[in-house]
């Protein structure tokens, strides 16, 4: 008789491409508006992948709605264009059933911090292990301009003509209240800092949250100064995020503790202009291990046992 203990063995995939390169990640042309920002956080996606030489077969790319949810289409692995604000229930899923893998979560402002922020603030807490990747463009852009949780009070959109009404929420320090332990905030014009920002996020044991500053050119082209970096502020530490070469001459460079949570609560004050590892605890529990160890230490039982007690 089947227990409960007993699954079955996992579905043999097939093995991606070796020697993996850009070019064989790519599927189809990417349908974003000219000069959007997505367009970078792909390729800093995609190259990633190159330089770990992540088998695409072992990868998932998990998205949920707006125009950051297309990124899953775009990238030759295993993807899910799932539906608004339910991305992490989804990636969860398989984080638990297939820990082999590696899942990566795409979404944009609107799509965490709205409809979806509930469930960001359990995925955060859970601690459960991915690259949650948040797409920051301050709108609801594939709606066609509409205030998001981050759009700048006063700025003028199709759902608040006169000026959006209230001070945005603030990313980083959402996610430091709800308790993540990596944190990270960067931008898709920095591709060099971008790329190994992923690089240590995935690296990390845990819901790695990585904040993006995304340009949005159709809707809001002067969100962003991204042409100069005179209001910029990298941070660094020992094998940390090295400032973007291209503009470290005009920024500024600042030493900080990214093990320092009340240092990372300083920081996330300035999350519009410091960009690098904003915190970061490897030793905070994972739900997703916890729930694998519960299940390993339960001794099997047959689903009789379990059931017969409530037949009538």
């Amino acid at each position: 008789m089947n227990t409960i203990s007993e699954a079955p063995a996992a579905v043999a995939i097939h093995e991606g491409p070796r020697d993996m390169t850009i070019k064989s990640l790519a599927i189809e042309n990417p349908r974003w508006c000219p000069g959007c920002g997505d367009f970078g956080i792909l390729m800093a996606l995609k190259q990633f992948m190159v330089d770990k030489q992540l088998n695409p077969a072992d990868t998932v790319h998990v998205s949920g709605i707006g125009c950051s949810g297309r990124t899953p289409n775009y990238i030759r692995s295993y993807g899910i264009h799932g539906i608004h604000g339910r991305a992490i229930p989804l990636a969860t899923g398989l984080i638990l059933t297939r820990p082999d893998l590696n899942i990566f979560i795409e979404s944009g402002d609107g799509d965490s911090l709205s409809i979806g922020g509930n469930h960001l603030l359990h995925g955060i807490n859970k601690n459960v292990n991915c690259v949650y990747l948040l797409f920051n463009n301050e709108l609801y852009a594939l709606t066609k301009s509409q205030s998001s949780p981050t759009t700048r009070k006063g700025h003028k959109t199709n759902t608040q003509p006169t000026g959006t009404y209230l001070d945005p929420i603030n990313p980083l320090r959402f996610a430091l209240g709800a308790g993540a332990s990596f944190i990270a905030n960067t931008a898709d014009w920095m591709s060099d800092h971008l790329a190994a920002t992923l690089q240590l996020a995935a690296a990390h044991p845990g819901f790695s949250f990585v904040h993006i500053f995304q340009r949005c050119p159709h809707f809001d082209p002067n969100a962003f100064q991204h042409k100069k970096a005179d209001w910029m502020t990298f941070l660094t530490h020992e094998n940390g995020v090295t400032p973007e070469k291209r503009l470290a001459e005009k920024a500024g460079v600042r030493e900080h503790d990214h093990r320092d949570l009340n240092a990372a609560f300083d920081a996330a004050e300035h999350f519009k202009s410091w960009f690098g590892i904003i915190y970061q605890n490897p030793d905070k529990p994972r739900y997703d291990e916890i729930l694998r160890a519960e299940r390993d230490s339960t001794p099997p039982k047959p689903r009789s046992a379990l059931l017969d007690k409530y037949l009538i």
